[in-house]
């Protein structure tokens, strides 16, 4: 595998790191990102540059993208420079989060020049990218799964969702909301318990002994909101982009998600309250502005 030609196509929070853990396993890497800097990076550690994503489609048998939004993939994918315009590549596996109508949007057009699409939405953040214990929500025909098994590997666990484009990106944008969920109502109880006058760290160590253990309590909390960082490394922005994604898919298929769209609400005031870029652990603050009370800080339990 380590003599495949392999192109990556952004190298943002997660990207960046994804490509980095290639690049130390032996694969060499064609990147391109607007971003100079993250580029420059990169090609310190023996990666290639490229100008566009039809040059690394013009150079890189299998291709993988990390990308902020669905526009952005399918401009990556499809546009004038796009790599299904691309001469030598075979496999696009998009590691990006996109939803599914848009995973076979481009799966579909993708085939029309002999391109096989690959959905493998991650979850784990910046920091299960740096450390390749993401989990790979994978979707696409088996040989072709099979063939990029080894890479993915290198960046975390693979999961197999099925054969069928998009059922990575469905699988992902529910987790996600999962995610989230057990954010707000977590940070909810959080302030609660401090107004009422209990320790916050006496909180979390109860939550996570019990019944109310969680992601949100195991990490997100003691990583960035008791130490008061709000530096988990997903921003508001992205958080209800996915939030979008999952209700929308929601409600064409006739699910009814109304906790789901009441978190959705909250993080709209989050992202309104802070902005775009806040981490998404903001979510705290806006219960503690409503509540009156701030959660006292607490060194981070991880340093």
């Amino acid at each position: 595998m380590s003599q495949t030609s392999i192109g990556f196509i952004g190298l943002g929070t997660m990207g960046e790191p994804m490509a980095t853990r290639l690049l130390a396993s032996g694969h060499h890497l064609h990147v391109f990102d607007l971003n100079t800097a993250a580029v420059d990076r990169l090609v310190a550690l023996g990666a290639s540059v490229c100008t566009s994503a039809l040059d690394v489609s013009n150079k890189a048998e299998i291709v993988f993208a990390s990308l902020p939004t669905p526009n952005v993939v399918e401009k990556v994918a499809l546009g004038p420079d796009g790599l299904i315009h691309g001469e030598k590549v075979k496999v696009f596996v998009d590691l990006s989060t996109t939803g599914p109508r848009m995973a076979k949007y481009i799966s579909e057009n993708l085939a029309t020049a002999d391109i096989i699409a690959i959905d493998s939405p991650v979850s784990g953040g910046a920091a299960g990218a740096a450390k390749g214990t993401l989990a790979l929500m994978v979707a696409g025909p088996a040989q072709a799964v099979q063939l990029v098994q080894p890479m993915l590997q290198t960046l975390g666990k693979v999961i197999s969702c099925g054969e069928l484009a998009g059922l990575g990106q469905t699988m992902k944008l529910v987790n996600n909301l999962v995610s989230v969920t057990a954010l707000a109502v977590s940070s909810e109880a959080l302030v609660m318990g401090v107004k009422a006058g209990l320790d916050p760290q006496v909180m979390l160590e109860v939550f996570n002994a019990g019944s109310g253990r969680n992601s949100a309590t195991v990490d997100k909390l003691p990583r960035a909101v008791l130490p008061r960082t709000f530096d988990f490394g997903f921003t508001t922005a992205l958080s209800l982009k996915d939030t979008r994604l999952c209700l929308d898919e929601a409600e064409a298929m006739g699910v009814p998600m109304p906790v789901g769209s009441a978190v959705r609400q909250v993080l709209n005031m989050t992202n309104a309250t802070f902005g775009p870029d806040a981490d998404f652990t903001r979510i705290a603050c806006l219960i503690e502005q409503w509540a009156g009370i701030e959660v006292p800080t607490r060194k981070n339990v991880n340093d």
